[in-house]
Parts: structure tokens; sequence; C-alpha cells
């Protein structure tokens, strides 16, 4: 049996930028899908291709100027933009919306769409972004305390008055965006705070806290545990296991007495804030809402030594007990082992969104792997203005546009594949598709980021595959019994423009190892500087 392998794409191919302009039929709304979860826009899945700006960037739309023009040129479709509460209600009751339409305006004008972040109570573990009338009032607004009783810059989520101070001026701005942008959809999520937790202790040790750490874990806990007891991720169930899977009893008799059993408790609680928040909001305007999360940078770490209580992976279970109303947790992922953190984070269903990621050349590259190999609504780096016009980020950008109506037509599919190399000492791998195998060979010569393999394999009809990325080569073998080879008819060069596919070169001979393989580059001469 042999393979026709029509077409082949470059990184190097241009194409048109998609983004097409809100009805306001509908508002954005997650929707599952089989196995995956799309974002419809329009009622159409949409795909953010996007990069999250600076975190001051946004606050200033002077600034925002003469960025705008350079975000389009990146072939981004939505940008990530800050959202500030101090800046909201810089008085207690009273609303600044400006900065926001602003936003909205630049970014209509600009085809482009918005995910806004909602710097509240915490942003990186810290409380920065509060309003100056919440920074200065410690009692009505309390503090974390540390294990010596010395407050922290951190609002406690135990305080009441914090949540709902929080809430009202979410809602506000969730009101106004409903009065602004239902008709538009340019803004299509909200993060709801950023990178929360404590650092650098495992747990808040104020009044308030001890005494909820010392009384029983919430009902509700338990029974969402009792209730998914066989489904939960094993870092949790094995911290209950390890106390006979109590049924009540304090933090430290359910969980054992541990840092780890102060994260739960953290995350229970933050979490909870963070649900409360979010009702505020949704019960104005519910566009999709999120949670990020700062990583566990290695297995030494404890908690503290990252946020404790943040929606790290480990704790996904107790966000979801106490946060249902959060549509998916999402990793910001700085860490080298890009598909280890996207692993962890589709457990259990959620969804995988990337709200910050690493911007240097590894960019380019993972994101092929999250949109193609597990259906990721977003990927976007983190301080995207700084991107030079020649990253190759661009033209990545500017073939998963391309393609992305084949990608989305095959989300939670076996059909689609992601490629990526993430060590030079890496030879390559195998991939199951309708009917073959796919051998690939990852680029040997690899030095740095620069020119390891990335890319994606996708069936577009039996015996007939789409491969694009770079640095990489494949053959294919048939699975089941029958012929153990499988060969090449033929293999074209090419780019979609309007969703309809233009062919460039009919490649052979060295570029296909006479139909052996089809290679990307397929000649070193196609090699752009």
């Amino acid at each position: 049996m042999r393979v026709r392998l029509v077409p082949i794409l470059l990184c190097v191919a241009t194409s048109i930028l998609l983004s097409p302009a809100g009805t306001g039929a509908e508002i954005p709304r997650l929707e599952t899908n089989g196995p995956a979860t799309q974002l419809l826009v329009d009622g159409k899945p949409f795909v953010m291709l996007a990069g999250e700006l600076h975190n001051s960037s946004a606050s200033s739309l002077e600034y925002m100027e003469p960025i705008w023009d350079k975000l389009s040129a990146m072939k981004l479709n939505t940008v990530l933009a800050t959202v500030s509460w101090e800046l909201v209600e810089p008085q207690e009751g009273r609303f600044d919306f400006a900065v926001v339409d602003g936003l909205v305006k630049a970014a209509r004008a600009h085809d482009l769409k918005l995910v806004l972040l909602w710097f509240g109570s915490w942003k990186n573990g810290v409380s920065s972004y509060i309003p100056t009338w919440v920074k200065k009032d410690l009692e009505r607004f309390p503090r974390v305390q540390g294990v010596d009783g010395n407050n922290k810059d951190v609002l406690s989520p135990l305080a009441d008055e914090s949540r709902q101070a929080d809430g009202r001026a979410f809602a506000a701005l969730m009101r106004h965006l409903r009065r602004v942008d239902s008709d538009r959809d340019t803004v299509l999520m909200i993060q709801v705070e950023n990178e929360i937790g404590i650092m650098p202790e495992s747990r808040d040790h104020s009044p308030a806290a001890n005494d909820a750490f010392l009384a029983s874990v919430p009902r509700q806990l338990m029974d969402y545990l009792a209730a998914h007891k066989d489904a939960l991720l094993p870092e949790v169930r094995l911290l209950w296991e390890s106390t006979g899977f109590k049924e009540s009893g304090t933090w430290t008799e359910v969980f054992g007495d541990s840092p780890w059993t102060d994260e739960i408790f953290m995350a229970w609680h933050m979490a909870s804030y963070v649900r409360e928040v979010v009702r505020a909001g949704k019960a104005e305007y519910p566009l999709p809402m999120y949670a990020n999360a700062w990583l566990v940078q290695n297995d030494q770490q404890k908690p503290g030594d990252y946020p404790s209580g943040g929606p790290v992976s480990r704790v996904m279970d107790i966000w979801r007990a106490a946060a249902p109303e959060v549509d998916l947790l999402a990793p910001d992922i700085y860490l080298p082992d890009f598909k280890a953190v996207c692993s962890s984070y589709i457990r259990s269903g959620n969804p995988l969104m990337i709200p910050e990621a690493r911007r240097g050349p590894e960019a380019a590259r993972n994101v092929f792997w999250a949109v193609a190999e597990y259906d990721a609504i977003c990927f976007a780096p983190f301080g995207i203005e700084s991107v030079e016009p020649n990253h190759p980020l661009i033209a990545s950008y500017d073939v998963l546009h391309q393609l992305m109506p084949l990608i989305v037509e095959r989300h939670g599919t076996d059909r689609m594949a992601g490629v990526l190399q993430q060590d030079t000492k890496e030879e390559g791998t195998t991939i199951d598709l309708p009917g073959y195998r796919a051998n690939v060979r990852y680029n040997r010569n690899a030095k740095d980021q620069t020119d390891m393999s990335y890319g994606l394999i996708l069936e577009l009809a039996p015996d007939e595959f789409l491969i694009a990325g770079n640095w990489f080569s494949v053959n294919f073998s048939p699975l089941g019994p029958g012929p153990r080879h499988a060969g090449i008819l033929q293999v074209w060069e090419g780019r979609y423009e309007d969703g309809r596919w233009r062919p460039g070169r009919c490649l052979n001979g060295d570029e296909t190892a006479a139909h052996w393989q089809a290679k990307l580059p397929p000649n070193d001469a196609d090699l752009f500087a």
C-alpha cells in the first residue's frame, strides 16, 4: 500500500490572517466536542494564536498606540491584556473604564480579539494591583500572616470584606463589557486573578486561618472526594489514602501533617474566594473564565517555594470541588519540559489553555505541539510586544492560520498529532494515525532551540496526509495485517489561501529521498536567512 502525502507546508509559507468579525449572535462559550473542548466564537471553533502583553503595557492607551500594528503584523488573532482593580476602581464605588474601552476599540480596529486578565486581589502571589484604599486598610482587608504573626503583602483569602469588594469591582467590569461588547464579541474570555497563592509560607497563619485549619474539612469538599474517589488525581488521592480515606476530621486528620496538606487547605480557600468573584462576574456577563498557575519548578520544591494554594496541577481536584464555576485551569509554562506540563493539565478533562509561555525560539515549536497534540484553545507567549519582527513564531502562526479549518475539524480525533523534539539527543518518534504509523526522524544535527524538530501531521483523507513544520522527516508503515512498508506516490509543497489548497513544487528526487521520505525542509537550499 502506498501513501500519497499531499501537501507539505513549510513554516516559510505565507497566508492571510483569519479573524472574522463578531456578529453578536451569541457570546463566546466553551463546548465539549467528544474528548475535546472548543471555544466557540459566533458559533464556530476558534483557536487563539495569541500573545500576552507585559503587565503594565495595557494601562496606557498612548503607550499601546504604536504596538497594535506590530501585533497585527505578527499574525496574532488574540491579545491577552491586563485590566487592574486599582485603575478600574481608584475610589471605592467609583469606576473608570476608559482604558478598557480604549483596548476594545483598538483591538476591533486591528481585527484582533481580547482576553482580559483581571488583576484583582492577587498577582504572582502578592497583592500589588489592589486599589490604594484597599492597600491602606489592613483592618478591613486583612493580610496573610506568617508563623511569627507578621503581615505579608498578600490579602488573606479568608477575609469576606476583600472577597466582596473584589467581586463588586469585577461584576462592574463584566456589566460594562456586556453593554459595550456583547454585540461584537471582541472579548472572548476572562482570566480571574493571576498566579495566586502565598509565598514563602505554605499556608496563612492569621487567626482566622488558624481557626479554619483546626476546624473540620468542609462537607462540600468531603462529599466531592467521596463522589470522585476512583477518579481523583493521584497527588490528592495519595494524601487522603495515607489517613485511611477518613470521611471527616480536621485538615491534618483527613490529609496528614505536611506542607502538602497546607497547600490543599490554601487551594480550598483561594478557589472558594475566586468562585465568589467569578459568580459575581458571570451574573452580569457569563463569558468563559479561567484561573492560571505559577508552576512547581522542580521536584524539590514544596508549597511556599511556589505560590501555595494556586491551581497547580496537583490540586486541580480541590479547585474543581471549591470552584466549579471556573471553566478551566491554565498553566503558565516557562519550564523546559513543555510536553510534561501540557500532559499534567489535560487530566480529568481539563481543556488546555496556555496564557503565558516563553517567547524565545521555542515558542515557534511549542505552539504546534499544544494545538495539534492537545487541541489547545490558546497559546500566548508572554511579553509579546518584545518579540522581534523576524521571530520564527510569526511563521508558525502564519502556517497555523492557514491550517486552522483542518485543525478544528480534527479536534478530539486520532487524525492529527504533534511533533516536538525537546532535546538535541532525541532521534525521533512514531505516531499512529488512521491506517498508518508515521516514523518521524528528528534533526540529528540540531544544536539548539532554533533547529530542533517541530510540526504536525494530519490525515486529509485515506492514504493522504498533510505535514507542516520544520526540521524533521517522516516515512510511513501500514498498520494491521498486510504489507509491511508504504511508499510515497506523490509529494506536493504548497499553501492554503482562503481555505483552498494552492500547490507549489511537486517534490521528488533528493527532496524526498527518491519518494521514501517527506522532509521539512525538503532541501537545505530552501532555508531562509
